[in-house]
């Protein structure tokens, strides 16, 4: 028994040392993947009273088009939903008839591809999640619908991973085939190119089309996109706010007419 309970005590210590020399070598790695503190940005829908700059989001719209929509999908939102940034349903119908979608069956049972309308989900730029990897080096894009809820930081992490692009990595880095350099993604290597450029989309309002203005524009765009019941979330919370503020005035009068003889 006592030899017993020294062998334990024995191989206890070993693993407690093990696990000493491996938290100490793993603590210069730990300290270099350091998360950089993501810039914070002012924007238009922050805020209890915020909302949507509607000239933004059919900018960042036009950046997904001409940009991100050669490897990014946008599985949730429908065509019809773009009425809500301020398109009209002849714009929106033009936008939709762009791509072609698969229907059916038809009379004979067979499937057929039609021009999208409104009422139909944004095309995928790729057919599956093999067809994608295989044009993309191995790496998979991810859908932008939920992106802006899907990290921490929202827009401002978003906003800074398109401008954090660095075109040469800090000594000591060594890059992986194929990898960019970032100073916000996790561990600073992404398999995505740095997709925006000054001038890289003609924006139809003449707003100079600056790589920030086009990071900004894309971002205030999926924010919406994640978030379109943003507006009306907050328009319902400030008039529950002010229901509950009036109910609470009306029951402090009733409450002082009540006790008004005890006093």
């Amino acid at each position: 028994m006592i030899k017993t309970m020294k062998n334990s005590l024995k191989a206890g210590l070993a693993v407690l040392a093990l696990a000493g020399l491996m938290t100490h070598g793993a603590a210069p790695a730990l300290a270099s993947a350091a998360k950089v503190e993501l810039p914070a940005r002012n924007w238009s829908f922050n805020g209890m009273f915020g909302t949507f700059d509607r000239g933004s989001l059919q900018r960042g719209l036009q950046v997904y088009q001409e940009v991100c929509a050669a490897c990014h999908s946008l599985k949730l939102v429908a065509y019809r939903n773009l009425s809500a940034i301020g398109l009209n349903e002849d714009q929106i119908k033009k936008i939709a008839a762009e791509f072609e979608v698969q229907d059916g069956p038809n009379d004979e049972g067979e499937m057929y591809a039609r021009p999208a309308r409104p009422s139909d989900r944004f095309v995928a730029p790729f057919a599956n999640d093999k067809a994608a990897r295989a044009s993309n080096n191995g790496a998979l894009p991810p859908d932008l619908s939920l992106m802006t809820k899907a990290r921490k930081g929202g827009a401002d992490y978003l906003h800074a991973l398109l401008t954090g692009y660095k075109e040469t990595p800090p000594d000591g880095v060594k890059m992986g085939e194929g990898m960019q350099y970032n100073v916000y993604f996790p561990g600073n290597q992404i398999a995505m190119a740095p997709p925006l450029a000054e001038d890289a989309v003609e924006y139809a309002d003449g707003t100079k089309a600056t790589a920030e203005q086009l990071a900004a524009d894309v971002s205030t765009f999926l924010t919406w996109a994640a978030e379109p019941e943003l507006e009306d979330r907050k328009r319902m919370g400030v008039k529950v706010l002010l229901f509950l503020l009036v109910l609470t005035a009306m029951m402090y009068a009733l409450k002082r007419q009540i006790w008004a003889d005890q006093h």
